[in-house]
């Protein structure tokens, strides 16, 4: 049968073969004579998560090659994975367009070197880059590695070698990447999370006590106010935030959106509030003192579940004229934290008045605080119009009721400032007031920027962390007694939980995952082979010890410092006195290349820079084993559809071999200490290949001994695993090596790679879909759902109650299972007041209440509130640093940056439909200052900070309004981030030439959401 293009459409409109319409890739008078075979037909499908975002939505990869010897599979489709009851199917451009950086044109092929002054790459085989890497590593070490330092205390650190640790990896990878570093003794170990999230972790551990996500991406549902603040989740988290778009079509909740640009979210937000960029802490105060002073507060919540009846010394104070709280020392730039302290009784026991008379109790302190934020100041401070900022407050304050709730989503807006930290502490404190935390739709969301952000901050990816939330040893803890004294809390009440108090049970299992049987109670647990610090050795720190000369080796493992770090010109500045730079990555990134003339965007002289530079190729996602943590604290199992193609290896498999190698060369040559390099556990099947379950395993922990109840009965023998971190052990009969993530494989099996997509409580539970640390806990601090008698504040929305003997419920219970209300226990357990916190202690370095300081380089050149302290007094700055800052005079206008849907970072660049889709880079500019500058649509402009410039296409849009603050008219410039000069799309320039080189108090996550730019039209459009 043959039809000629009018007959097939006739056919079709008739109703034949209707179906057969979808098969317009082959011609129709093939599509009508044979039947379409199926193109998934014989492939196997392999379950997986995106590599992007930290939504962690499903993936299916399909691929070909029956896994025969010398068959080798091939991926050939990628689809969402309809049972995934977060994504459900869905995947957002960059996820649908994933093939294309799985089959890119651009994988690195294999092992390349650039000898010191070389303009060329040469290929060298893996033996050869092995053996020269841990050559230059281990020379740097016995060079440097200081065993004792000046007061005779043995810390065994290695500084002068960094080791950055991507967030794309999995956990396992991870694990096996901070096992080796340690055991070398290096301190600059880090992750992403040191640039986007840290100030996630500092702020709500020191008010809830875990510095997670409250609650998952599925709960956001049962809101009833979205504010998304802070955030595009629209934009950067498309595919979690249709779970936002759910609550307004179901549940009628109200979307707001507080940005400085109307941005995605905000198009489909049902209110929109402009605000200036990096003034976030005076709107949240200001809505803090509107709660307070129109009586819109939750105070049966409040009372039960927040520290404001607690009562703090008399010597606390702040001064609103100088803007500093008591304590503070001008000559060091630190606060003395002592007033920073409840009072307490003569059994150590904080003193409360329930009744919050006491003129010292929290909740006195916060109202007087917070009374200078009233509209008129938040509209002067912020630019944000009265009757916007007054709607907000409203609609928050209709959730402070029992059967309401409001939910914040933020990401990097609020992080990537000098006070990010207490940006997000001021949210946490809305909701506490509002009895918004533990309940279904409230919570203060997280929605963190990579796939596994979360997962490898778990791990401990931090230079002063160990995993699962333990401190690193500083040097000034002689001894492991006093170490474990000063980390383990004492209880501020007589029944608390008080859950850090198991510290010690913590850290020994921990060391016996790291060092097993050579680690006992006779050699402290192995305590001295932890190389102790003198001071936090963060990315921005090490930056400047490598432009100082300070640093000699620096190991970039998925990760791209001269795109991520702040002030580009600085941090080439310092890779260029490197000795030697290792690169591990599937695809070039421009820190790899950093030596390399690109023209305009990387003018540099590579006979000038005698780094010695390593390129190895390493799989990507879709080609290990393993998993990873999404927002929502859930660990994931995915699986590999194929092996790296080319040369590439696994990530644990090169991290292993040059670890192997190094400890070959101690056998035989010596040198320094190395002791806890031979000593580290190794006993993996294929010691040059850890397998991820092996890892996962090791994550998890056994029993070193036979365990047993009470009865004397055997609960697990002798090498099996742990069932939950309850039977750890502080006697070394137990190893675990994140604690939290014990629980995850029990003798029971893999309970990360469960597939079980039901929720009979139609909230969003899924519980048996993988598995969510603390223990398969959906929702923290979910005890604060219930009143102080146990029974929930909303029998319609239940998540735990108290049954007469235990608590139950349609959630794992985040408090002791069978420890009753009337002990009066408090519900934030990690804090050993059991209450959320309004006051912070001593946990933040810059106060334990917010307040407004300015962005380093402020268009407004004041602070309106107290003039002689401008900025936060106590972020770390560099002298060098400080004066690399520009004023408002120079450069008039703030540059904040963002990302886009289209492109993830500077990975996308490299796919080709990405690159088709996005494929130049851009600005975006009101239309009231393009006028001003003569810029149209389409020009080409360039646009300079004190530290340098990028050119890119002007974007002249409504989306950024101008704004009127302290009387005077401040105009923002949007500067996507993710264009660079490698990859298929037009070669760009890196953002961050213009940022500075200076970040958060607390966590030293650069300021890149508010700086001070100038821009020039350069050329108009052809």
């Amino acid at each position: 049968m043959l039809f000629n293009r009018r007959q097939f459409f006739k056919i079709c409109a008739g109703g034949m073969a209707g179906t057969t319409v979808a098969t317009l890739g082959l011609m129709p008078n093939v599509a009508l004579a044979q039947t379409r075979q199926f193109k998934l037909l014989k492939s196997k499908e392999t379950r997986n998560n995106c590599t992007y975002c930290s939504v962690g939505c499903g993936m299916l990869l399909y691929s070909r090659g029956d896994g025969a010897k010398n068959a080798e599979s091939s991926i050939f489709h990628v689809e969402g994975d309809p049972d995934h009851p977060v994504s459900r199917g869905s995947l957002c451009p960059k996820g649908a367009g994933v093939l294309d950086y799985i089959k890119s044109e651009q994988r690195v092929k294999y092992p390349e070197y650039r000898a010191p002054g070389s303009d060329k790459w040469q290929r060298i085989s893996w033996d050869e880059a092995i053996d020269r890497i841990a050559r230059l590593m281990k020379e740097d070490r016995d060079k440097n590695f200081i065993e004792k330092n000046e007061q005779g205390t043995t810390v065994n650190r290695w500084t002068t070698t960094g080791w950055l640790v991507t967030s794309a990896a999995s956990n396992e990878t991870g694990w096996l990447a901070f096992k080796v570093a340690r055991s070398l003794g290096m301190l600059s170990l880090e992750t992403q999370a040191r640039v986007c999230h840290g100030p996630s972790v500092s702020s709500l551990a020191a008010t809830y006590g875990r510095g997670a996500m409250t609650n998952n991406w599925n709960d956001i549902k049962n809101a009833n106010v979205v504010i998304v603040m802070g955030g595009n989740a629209a934009e950067a988290h498309p595919v979690g935030f249709k779970w936002a778009i759910e609550a307004k079509i179901t549940n009628g909740a109200e979307l707001i959106a507080i940005d400085p640009r109307f941005h995605r979210t905000a198009s489909v937000a049902d209110h929109y509030v402009p605000i200036r960029a990096g003034s976030d802490i005076a709107f949240l105060l200001g809505i803090i003192n509107y709660l307070i002073t129109h009586n819109e507060v939750n105070y049966d919540y409040l009372v039960t579940h927040s520290n404001a009846s607690l009562i703090i010394r008399d010597d606390f104070n702040f001064d609103a004229n100088s803007g500093l709280f008591s304590g503070y020392d001008a000559t060091t730039k630190q606060y003395d934290q002592t007033s920073w302290a409840y009072q307490k009784d003569e059994n150590g026991f904080a003193l409360r008045d329930k009744t919050l008379n006491h003129p010292r109790c929290v909740w006195n302190l916060l109202k007087q605080h917070v009374s200078r934020y009233t509209p008129e100041i938040v509209n002067k401070v912020t630019g944000s119009p009265i009757e916007g900022f007054l709607h907000v407050c409203r609609s928050l304050a209709s959730t402070k009721t029992n059967d309401r709730a409001a939910t914040f989503l933020y990401a990097l807006g609020w992080t990537q400032h000098s006070y990010g930290t207490q940006i997000i502490r001021t949210a946490a404190m809305i909701q506490l007031i509002l009895g918004n935390i533990g309940v279904m739709g409230g919570g203060i969301n997280a929605l963190r920027g990579h796939s596994n952000i979360q997962g490898l901050t778990d791990v401990g990816l931090l230079s002063n962390r160990l995993p699962a939330y333990l401190e690193l040893p500083k040097d000034s803890q002689v001894s492991l007694q006093q170490y474990l004294d000063e980390k383990t809390p004492k209880p501020l009440g007589p029944n608390e939980v008080n859950f850090w108090g198991n510290y010690p049970k913590f850290f020994v299992s921990f060391m016996k995952a790291m060092y097993g049987d050579k680690s006992t109670i006779d050699n402290n647990w192995g305590f001295d082979w932890l190389p102790k610090w003198d001071k936090t050795y963060d990315v921005l720190r090490f930056s400047k010890m490598m432009r100082d000369g300070q640093a000699n080796g620096f190991i970039c493992q998925g990760f791209n410092p001269l795109a991520a770090l702040p002030d580009k010109n600085s941090i080439r500045e310092g890779l260029s006195k490197l000795k030697f730079l290792v690169n591990i990555d599937p695809m070039p990134t421009e820190t790899a290349e950093f030596w390399k003339n690109h023209g305009e965007s990387n003018d540099v002289d590579p006979s000038k820079i005698q780094t010695e530079v390593f390129r190895l190729p390493a799989n990507c996602f879709a080609e290990e084993n393993g998993t990873i943590v999404n927002s929502s604290r859930l660990l994931q199992w995915h699986w590999a559809a194929a092996r790296p193609p080319y040369e590439a290896l696994y990530d644990p498999e090169i991290i292993a071999r040059i670890y192997l190698r190094i400890k070959e060369l101690y056998e035989e040559e010596g040198g320094a200490y190395h002791e806890p390099i031979n000593n580290l556990t190794w006993d993996y099947q294929d010691p040059e290949g850890p397998s991820a379950e092996e890892l996962a395993k090791e994550c998890n922990g056994r029993a070193l001994a036979d365990m047993t109840d009470a009865n004397g009965n055997i609960i697990l023998k002798k090498g099996q695993l742990l069932s939950g971190f309850s039977q750890l052990k502080a006697d070394g009969t137990t190893s675990s090596g994140i604690w939290i993530f014990c629980g995850s494989w029990t003798e029971q099996g893999n309970l990360m790679a469960r597939r079980d997509p039901s929720d009979p409580s139609g909230k969003g539970i899924h519980a048996g879909w993988a598995w969510a640390w603390p223990m398969n806990r959906r929702v923290l601090y979910n005890r604060a759902s219930a009143d102080k008698n146990g029974q929930p504040w909303d029998p319609k929305r239940v998540l735990v109650k108290w049954n007469g003997s235990s608590w139950d419920g349609n959630d794992v219970a985040d408090f002791t299972a069978t420890l009753s209300p009337s002990s009066g226990a408090g519900a934030f357990i990690m804090n050993n007041d059991g209450l959320g916190g309004l006051f912070c202690l001593n946990r933040l370095v810059d106060g334990p209440f917010p307040e407004h300081y300015e962005p380093f380089e402020t268009p407004i050149t004041n602070n309106p509130l107290h003039p002689n302290q401008i900025n936060n007094p106590v972020a770390r700055a560099f002298k060098e640093d400080l004066a690399r800052l520009g004023d408002a005079s120079q450069f008039p206008y703030v540059g904040t940056t963002y990302s886009i849907t289209e492109h993830f970072h500077f990975w996308t660049q490299h796919a080709r439909l990405a690159a088709i889709s996005q494929p130049e880079q851009f600005i975006e500019l009101s239309e009231n200052l393009a006028n001003k500058k003569g810029i149209k649509l389409g020009d080409t402009v360039k646009v300079t900070s004190y530290r340098g410039y990028i050119k890119a296409k002007a974007v002249v849009t409504k989306r950024l309004p101008t704004l009127t603050v302290d009387g005077k008219e401040v105009e923002t410039i949007g500067i996507p981030i993710v264009w660079g000069f490698t990859g298929q799309t037009k070669k760009g320039f890196l953002v961050n030439e213009l940022t500075p080189h200076l970040g958060d108090a607390n966590s030293q996550t650069p300021e890149y959401k508010s700086f001070l730019v100038n821009i020039e039209k350069v050329t108009t459009a052809a």
